[in-house]
């Protein structure tokens, strides 16, 4: 539980492609654009036997009618988004794109991971089973 005495779900999930990420940024280095560092997770997702899909579609719907579809960088664990990053810093605007990937997607946990600078910036955003209808 957090410090709010809410249960935190899939925290050992996260955890594990949170240091995926920092072995990326180790050997990769900074600053390249997103794509090189989600290709680089996959190679390392590969390499620790962690299941990931890659750019996976869900449809976007308004009124019933799909209107366009959402494609992630990678779905983790078959529970977790993530979106990798090259921004000057996260921000409220990439946490409410990820709140609003997790409500399509019908997952609860996403992770954004920056890989602009040396040091890896990451912010795990969670989404309420009450938010996802």
């Amino acid at each position: 539980m957090n410090a709010d005495g809410r249960e935190e779900i899939h925290v050992l999930e996260t955890e594990r492609v949170i240091g995926c990420a920092f072995r990326v940024l180790n050997t990769v280095g900074h600053g390249f654009y997103e794509k090189v560092y989600e290709n680089a997770l996959v190679v390392e997702f590969r390499h620790q036997e962690i299941h990931f899909l890659q750019q996976p579609r869900f449809p976007v719907h308004h009124r019933d009618i799909t209107v366009g579809e959402f494609i992630p960088d990678l779905i983790v664990f078959g529970k977790i988004v993530v979106d990798t990053k090259t921004i000057p810093r996260i921000t409220d605007h990439e946490i409410g794109q990820m709140l609003n990937y997790l409500r399509v997607s019908g997952l609860q946990v996403g992770l954004i991971l920056n890989f602009k600078y040396s040091k890896l910036e990451f912010r795990r955003v969670t989404l309420s089973p009450k938010s996802t209808s």
